[in-house]
């Protein structure tokens, strides 16, 4: 138990609460899109989502994750489809494309190119991209950084793009009625 649950657990029996631990968490589930990523939980919304929602959302991703795991960030685009189609919102509504630069680009290269650069390791994230594309997400790559990382068109999964940098993909895509996610 690390010394923050520690503390938490510590101070709600202080003050004569239930512990933390002891609270009712709600439960992460997949779906009911993707069943292998993007776990979410089902909320009593206050806030209703209209029946016309239509989300256009672009993800910007910097991070790379570490080698042989899956990237958090990657997987929040699953998990913004499986939260909004479990919500009602029909998933040809919830359109997502995920823009990454920087070191993140690392993860978005093919086995031999990702394990060259990684010491063998798997690129874990390699199910999560194909999944994402079946289901019609736009992956691409900031070439700008590609350039700065020696990555290649050659080097990248199926299906991911190579734009001329992130901020022209982020352009573009707001010019298709795309809003940049901030999470």
């Amino acid at each position: 138990m690390t010394r923050l649950a520690t503390a938490l657990v510590l101070a709600g029996a202080l003050l004569g609460t239930a512990p933390v631990a002891a609270q009712d968490v709600p439960t992460f589930t997949y779906g009911p899109v993707f069943e292998d990523f993007g776990p979410v939980a089902d909320v009593d919304m206050d806030m209703a989502l209209p029946a016309d929602a239509y989300f256009r959302v672009a993800f910007d991703i910097s991070e790379a994750a570490e080698p042989g795991e899956v990237s958090r960030r990657i997987e929040s685009a699953a998990r913004f489809i499986n939260m909004h189609v479990r919500a009602g919102v029909p998933e040809e509504r919830v359109q997502v494309a995920i823009v990454v630069h920087g070191r993140a680009g690392f993860d978005l290269m093919h086995q031999d190119a990702y394990g060259a650069r990684n010491d063998g390791a798997e690129n874990a994230n390699l199910p999560l991209i194909a999944a994402l594309i079946e289901h019609g997400v736009q992956i691409y790559l900031c070439g700008q950084s590609a350039a700065g990382l020696g990555i290649t068109n050659d080097d990248l999964a199926p299906g991911v793009q190579m734009a001329l940098s992130a901020m022209t993909a982020h352009a573009l895509l707001q010019q298709q009625g795309y809003t940049v996610n901030p999470f």
